[in-house]
């Protein structure tokens, strides 16, 4: 064990409120891919940016390509907790952890035993009808035509936030008041760099600030512990 996973196991050992603030890079080690790394989305071949077809816009002006690569990119059901859910769950059980603050959608912090996750851009394993608000599944929403309907005959809408959507009121602020009244805040697998979830760093005014990430990340610099690397191998040495 090197000299700064002694750090934050020492760090873990002696906190008392500890929030977890993660992003995509908590995932890829799970078949997940991301955003911006070289294997993530916006490397990979497709008719239109990946930002354009997750627009609320392109959402309503055109389901069938929205839906295609939403399927095809986004939904996954087959994808299991790595290393770094498994440890936050096990955390949490202990009374160390407190919350979990996710950008991601996949769901597997809960699949790994976490409860008290706040999922900032929502969740790929909710969709709801927007005529009837109906609940349907992911398995659900596979298992119906590429743009999916209810029994009303109302179109299905994955439970995640679009680009041009609003973020929800209230989950930002219990993200902010964990984050607020956190003694240790790790930041894992995120390159800070989608706003306004990024932001929701500046709330915090604890003791001990971990950057646990592969790439640089603009709160580098004040990080009390910074960790570069897989943060499931991290994690699982721990």
């Amino acid at each position: 064990m090197d000299n700064n996973t002694l750090k934050l196991q020492h760090i873990i050992a002696t906190a008392t409120n500890i929030v977890f603030f993660g992003g995509a890079g908590v995932s890829t080690e799970s078949g997940i891919p991301d955003f911006r790394s070289v294997d993530g989305l916006y490397n990979q071949s497709y008719d239109y940016p990946p930002e354009t077809i997750l627009s609320h816009t392109f959402y309503m002006k055109q389901p069938e390509i929205f839906f295609r690569f939403y399927r095809e990119k986004i939904l996954s059901i087959t994808a299991q907790p790595n290393a770094a859910h498994l440890k936050l769950a096990e955390w949490e059980q202990s009374g160390k952890l407190n919350a979990v603050v996710t950008q991601n959608i996949d769901g597997l912090h809960q699949a790994a035993g976490s409860k008290n996750v706040i999922e900032l851009h929502g969740s790929a394993q909710r969709n709801y009808c927007e005529r009837c608000r109906a609940f349907h599944s992911a398995a659900d929403l596979l298992s119906l035509a590429l743009v999916p309907l209810c029994k009303c005959g109302g179109r299905i809408k994955p439970d995640v936030v679009l680009y041009e959507e609003s973020l929800d009121h209230d989950i930002l602020t219990s993200a902010v008041n964990h984050i607020a009244r956190a003694d240790v805040l790790i930041i894992g697998g995120t390159s800070l760099v989608v706003y306004p979830a990024a932001g929701l760093v500046d709330y915090f005014r604890g003791d001990h600030l971990i950057v646990v990430n592969k790439s640089p990340t603009p709160r580098d610099a004040h990080a009390d512990l910074l960790i570069p690397g897989s943060i499931g191998e991290i994690f699982s040495g721990l």
